[in-house]
């Protein structure tokens, strides 16, 4: 006697509002390669276009506002979310319109506050840093700044681990519910601190001897976001997401002549 299957249901839904990476190891193909990766359904709004490789930004141009406003309605009116992600944005109309959305959903919401590339590319105007730290950071749910982009947003300047709570502080001070400062590029094992404003969690892993890790901010974003929609609590969605990265970087391959990605796939090549 056959069987009618049951029918199917859409896993947790998650979008990222961010730049292309036509490299492929960063961006928006980082954060829809981590989804998959942990069994969400990616979507995505492209902000900004980037002509990128394993060297550098040779380039990068905005999406006209009116575009990026059509894909967060068609997504957002249709499908719906339950965690959104935001990396490079660009411009300060851009910053307002993401800031719109997310203080606009009840769903969670992780910000990636992208100033510069891995090689050092500015993908932020000057002028939209203000934007950033006024109407982006309070709707955010979780903020994920490495040490560069603290300094940008804060003026605070950590040169070792002693010196991530000040940094935190700062940030909260900004408006966001949870902090994570990422302290990947200090000396010794790589230790990030999260902060609710009280409680404080630190997130340490071994340092890998592998230059190949474009793309670690938007992975680890993404990777919080996915852990949100999947109903874990911040912490959790943290350390899971801070598990997940670091295993990335450890199988990061060279790809050009240059810095190569993590290896979003590495469960499955494991």
């Amino acid at each position: 006697m056959s069987r009618t299957p049951p029918s199917p249901q859409a896993p947790p839904l998650v979008l990222t509002i961010a730049g292309s990476d036509s490299g492929g190891g960063a961006g928006i193909q980082a954060d829809l390669k981590t989804m998959l990766a942990h069994g969400v359904h990616g979507m995505s709004v492209i902000a900004a276009v980037t002509a990128q490789n394993s060297l550098g930004v040779q380039g990068y141009w905005e999406l006209p506002p009116e575009a990026v406003r059509a894909q967060l309605d068609s997504v957002l009116s249709d499908i719906g979310v339950h965690a959104l992600k935001t990396g490079m944005l660009a411009s300060t109309v851009l910053v307002e319109i993401a800031a719109e959305a997310l203080a606009a959903s009840d769903a969670p919401s992780v910000v990636d506050p992208v100033g510069v590339s891995k090689h050092g590319d500015s993908l932020l105007a000057p002028d939209a840093v203000d934007a950033v730290r006024s109407v982006l950071l309070p709707a955010a749910t979780v903020v994920t700044p490495n040490l560069h982009e603290v300094e940008q947003l804060t003026g605070v300047k950590v040169v070792d681990e002693g010196g991530l709570r000040e940094a935190a502080e700062a940030v909260k001070a900004l408006g966001p519910a949870w902090v994570l400062i990422k302290g990947g590029h200090l000396p010794g094992e790589p230790a990030d601190l999260l902060f609710d404003g009280e409680r404080e969690y630190r997130f340490t892993a071994p340092r890998h001897d592998n230059r190949h890790t474009h793309g670690t901010g938007c992975t680890l974003a993404s990777a919080i976001a996915s852990n949100l929609a999947l109903g874990y609590d911040v912490p959790t969605a943290v350390a899971r997401a801070k598990d997940y990265v670091t295993a990335a970087i450890a199988a990061g391959f060279p790809l050009g002549a240059g810095i190569g990605p993590v290896d979003h796939a590495w469960r499955r090549r494991s």
